[in-house]
């Protein structure tokens, strides 16, 4: 339930205290309450939800109990190996071994006592799939979608999700529902199923400002909300952990502060930090993050790093061994007609699509444009090392742009003065005049084009390898031969849109261990201190092995520190 610290029983103690209330927070204090124990959650913004809520909340967790509907042949050897060749010694061995053993128990812990549900994808598949163990299908977990009405005037409280992520100025939808859409006159399933979902919305928007019918990251934090409320769990909104009192027996409290009111909370088994991790924090992200610092990033706006510095201050350390300090995506901006900046991913509808390329400001190839956003991201700043590739562009043509969007721009747009206008999307008659307008030589983008329509018609991209994984291919498009990646680009006019770093989450964090602990620099645990999501140093290294390795690990961690917690918590004083 949803309060404020002011109505709290004066004198209260709790077993924990929570401080964030994305995936990893929301499930600790859940798995808390299931397993019995007083949980207070604390978040630092006016919504609960975190980046989770502006995500599409895929869970990464091998053989779950859903994976045989689509994966007979995995395993958590298969999935083991898989993990040990992209990640390598870049995070410790034990702490993968961990969450694949826990995961399964943690999903259905949450399916079975509480309204949090999850479906199987029929092809969601690894991304990196050249390694060994890789799979196209049965890891990659998706929330139910979930009526958000059952919340009442707590529907408001969710993070809404990101504007140019809906339709129809609120209206959300996942991976299903753009499939029943695009289809809606193909097939009468498809049909019913569109004419539903809009219906819903229509009925939504005579009553409220926002669709009540929740997808993807607003689907699993309203389950998890739904849930927290069913189980009378406090949580407290706009409200910040000031300080952390420790003692001999570690953490005994901590301050929190909300509208002005102070209080000192007694904590019996202690503190879990789940606030998101250092993105937005004044310092630590120009120290962390590679150069150019990012300017853009679509994360959460209470990821200030502000409980790291509390852990730091009880013995805390970052860990140093990760591949990336943070997980990437190429980014476009956009001003919004309110003034504020519209961040938006480009994760898989228009780089891995026939007719598409990404140049450098010299107008060269420096990456495969099909491979993961992590990837992708990574490559722009290796590529920068040696030439101007930030912001880079990704082009197309008259087709590409009808047929397939380019980020803000969505697919079959009629009216592109707007994005003309603005200077989000540019447009030229031919590839010279583009390259002109985009301050690069002409010759040298002309040359990269024709390499990409030779390709196109060859199937085979032999400078970067697109189109060479299932991965790229399903992300492609699948009526298109001979490669689902690889098309022309060549009616006029054409198109460009500038495209950025962003950091999507952090990967460097507190280190932990395999309780989800957090540890001082000779290796001891900070008694009743635990971390967890992107908080923790990840457990992939500063790699993206997969969609959703965010968020399983995130949630398991929390089954697993409130496991430790309840075990050890009878020993304390």
């Amino acid at each position: 339930m949803i309060t404020t610290l002011d109505a709290l029983p004066p004198n209260d103690v709790y077993d924990l205290v929570v401080a964030g209330s994305g995936a990893g927070g929301m499930a600790t204090a859940l798995f808390a309450a299931i397993a019995g124990l007083k949980v207070l959650l604390v978040e630092r913004t006016e919504y609960v939800g975190g980046t989770t809520a502006l995500s599409a909340a895929t869970t990464w967790i091998p053989m779950n109990r859903h994976s045989t509907e689509v994966a007979a042949d995995d395993s958590l050897g298969k999935a083991e190996r898989f993990l040990d060749g992209v990640v390598g010694n870049r995070s410790p061995a034990v702490l993968r071994r961990a969450f694949l053993e826990s995961g399964p128990e943690a999903i259905a812990t949450l399916e079975d006592k509480s309204q949090v549900r999850f479906r199987p994808y029929a092809t969601h598949p690894d991304y990196e799939q050249d390694h060994e163990g890789a799979t196209l299908r049965g890891r990659a977990l998706e929330p139910v979608p979930f009526d958000g009405r059952s919340l009442g005037a707590d529907l408001a409280r969710i993070r809404p999700p990101i504007p140019e992520f809906t339709l129809l100025g609120g209206m959300m939808i996942d991976r299903t529902d753009i499939g029943h859409l695009l289809g809606l006159t193909k097939s009468w399933r498809s049909f019913r199923h569109a004419a539903a979902i809009l219906a819903w919305y229509g009925r939504d928007r005579l009553a409220q400002r926002r669709g009540s019918r929740l997808v993807m990251g607003n689907a699993l934090i309203g389950r998890m909300l739904a849930s927290l409320k069913a189980r009378d769990v406090p949580i407290l909104l706009e409200a910040t952990v000031r300080a952390v009192d420790a003692g001999r027996g570690g953490v005994e409290g901590v301050t929190v502060a909300q509208n002005g009111s102070e209080r000192q909370i007694r904590v019996r088994r202690g503190l879990v930090i789940a606030a998101g991790g250092f993105n937005r924090h004044p310092t630590r992200r120009a120290e962390l993050l590679p150069r150019p610092t990012p300017a853009y990033s679509p994360a959460a706006p209470g990821h200030t790093g502000a409980m790291q510095d509390l852990a730091m201050k009880l013995g805390a350390r970052f860990g140093t061994e990760g591949d990336q300090p943070a997980f990437w995506a190429p980014v476009s901006v956009r001003r919004r007609a309110d003034g504020s900046t519209a961040i938006f991913p480009h994760f898989v509808m228009d780089r891995s699509k026939p007719g598409t390329v990404c140049v450098d400001q010299t107008g060269r190839r420096f990456v495969n444009e099909s491979t993961s956003y992590h990837q992708f991201g990574k490559a722009m700043f290796a590529a920068n090392r040696d030439r101007p590739t930030i912001p880079c562009f990704i082009i197309t043509d008259a087709v590409g742009l009808k047929k397939f969007g380019l980020g803000m721009v969505r697919m079959g747009t009629r009216n592109l003065q707007p994005f003309l206008d603005d200077g989000y999307l540019v447009e030229a008659p031919t590839i010279a005049a583009l390259a002109a307008k985009l301050n690069m030589d002409a010759g040298v983008l002309e040359k990269t084009v024709a390499a990409m329509n030779a390709s196109a018609k060859t199937g085979v991209d032999a400078e970067f390898g697109r189109g060479t994984t299932a991965y790229h291919r399903i992300n492609g498009d699948a009526a298109h031969g001979p490669n689902p990646t690889l098309g022309p680009i060549e009616a006029a006019p054409f198109y460009a849109v500038r495209l950025y770093p962003g950091d999507i989450g952090a990967a460097t964090g507190l280190v932990i261990d395999e309780w989800a602990r957090v540890l001082k620099a000779d290796g001891s645990p900070v008694p009743g201190l635990y971390a967890c999501g992107n908080e923790a140093q990840s457990i992939m290294g500063g790699n993206y092995p997969g969609p959703g390795i965010t968020i399983g690990p995130a949630i398991t961690f929390a089954y697993r520190a409130v496991r430790h917690a309840c075990e050890a918590g009878e020993q304390r004083p």
